[in-house]
Parts: C-alpha cells; sequence; structure tokens
C-alpha cells in the first residue's frame, strides 16, 4: 500500500517569525533591485526624449518609458505589501518576545517564592522572642556588674549637701587669708612709676640758643651754685 499510496512525509518544524522576517526581507531586497533599474531606464528616455524631436520617435520614446512607469508602480506597490508584513511580523516577535520574558518572570518568582518557604520553616518566631528576652536579662546583669564594679569606698551614702556648701565657704576663706598673708617681697612687683604719677622724662635735652646763655641768667645761676 505505501509503494502505491506512498508513505506519509513526516512534516517539519513550521517557520519561526525570525525565519518569515528573513525571507520577506530577501523578497523586498529583490524587488529594490528592480525598481533601481527601472529608475536608470527611465532616466535615459527622458534624455532621449528631450534630445528627440517631435514626431514618431518621441512618441514611441514616450510609450516604452509610461510601459516602465507602470511596472515601476507594480512593483512599488509589492515592496509596500513587503513592508506591511515585516511590520506585521515584528509585532508578532516583540508580543512573543514579551510573553518569553513574563513567563521567565514568573518561573524565577516562583523558584524563589519556593526558596523562601523553605527558609521559612527554619526560621520561628517563637526562638527569635525567647533569644530577645534573653539578651535583654544578660545586658541587664552585664550594667549591674558594672555599677557594682564601679562603686567607690568609704564614701557615705547620706551627705548632706548643706553642709559640704558650708566646707566649701570656708575652704575659699582661708584660701584668701592665705594669699593676704604673704610677704611684700614674695608679692608680684607692682608698677611704681604708674603709682606715683610722675610725668615722663624727655627724651633729648633742651636746644641752647645760638648766642649762649644769657648773662642774667647765667649770673642767677652762679648765685644760686654759691650759696649752696
Amino acid at each position: 500500500m505505501k509503494k502505491i499510496f506512498g508513505a506519509k512525509k513526516d512534516k517539519g518544524p513550521p517557520p519561526s517569525i525570525q525565519d518569515a522576517t528573513e525571507r520577506i526581507n530577501k523578497r523586498g531586497e529583490t524587488v529594490d533591485e528592480k525598481i533601481k533599474k527601472l529608475d536608470e531606464e527611465l532616466a535615459r528616455y527622458k534624455e532621449q526624449i528631450r534630445k528627440t524631436r517631435p514626431g514618431p520617435s518621441q512618441e514611441a520614446i514616450k510609450a516604452r518609458a509610461i510601459r516602465l512607469l507602470k511596472h515601476k508602480r507594480m512593483y512599488e506597490e509589492q515592496r509596500n505589501m513587503l513592508y506591511n508584513q515585516t511590520y506585521n511580523l515584528d509585532q508578532v516577535a516583540f508580543a512573543a518576545d514579551g510573553l518569553k520574558d513574563a513567563q521567565q518572570t514568573m518561573n524565577a518568582m516562583k523558584a524563589a517564592n519556593k526558596e523562601l518557604k523553605g527558609m521559612m520553616k527554619t526560621v520561628k518566631i517563637d526562638e527569635i522572642d525567647n533569644m530577645q528576652d534573653e539578651m535583654t536579662d544578660l545586658m541587664d546583669v552585664s550594667n549591674e556588674i558594672q555599677e557594682t564594679l564601679g562603686r567607690s569606698y568609704n564614701i557615705p551614702d547620706d551627705v548632706d549637701e548643706e553642709e559640704l556648701m558650708g566646707e566649701l565657704d570656708a575652704l575659699e576663706s582661708d584660701m584668701e587669708f592665705e594669699s593676704a598673708a604673704v610677704p611684700s617681697y614674695l608679692q608680684p612687683e607692682s608698677d611704681f612709676d604708674a603709682d606715683l604719677n610722675l610725668p615722663a622724662a624727655p627724651t633729648c635735652p633742651a636746644a641752647v640758643p645760638a648766642g649762649g646763655l644769657q648773662v642774667p641768667f647765667a649770673k642767677s645761676m652762679l648765685n644760686i651754685i654759691v650759696t649752696e
């Protein structure tokens, strides 16, 4: 029976979006090459029409140019159609990639959720609370130990503050009396000139007149010397 009707051929996997896109792009490149060649021919016909005088020859060239223009429009429509197909395939590919990313995200979240559940089973809230209570008790005991070790000796607890202030005042009075009893030669030197308020000494001698001392003034000075 297989020899008569032939065996059923196994169908291969369907083409992917990428394969279909590449195939359409190749077709589009072929159409672009055809349009480019038509443009070159039309440019030649345009030059011939410009150089040819009006008449049957020019009309024949125009007819061929019009035929090429029709072919060019047909290829342009095909190229636009291929562009639309490529755009649709790109949209489908984008949507498919988005779904794949969403699926991978869900798988990652499921794995993380499962791992968290396994970790939560090993952590117990009651044990954490008990540990916190024990840590608080240990800190309290440690503070009591530190306070006990830092306690001073031979200091009475019932000290009267007013009595201490009286002793402080008496100590200040004793210190003032001792400072007053210091001998004068041990006390710091004072500025005698400032205490006596004496005028300052001249910095340079007074100038003598050019003619020397006058006679009356000289005589008076000699009388004073003799008298002394």
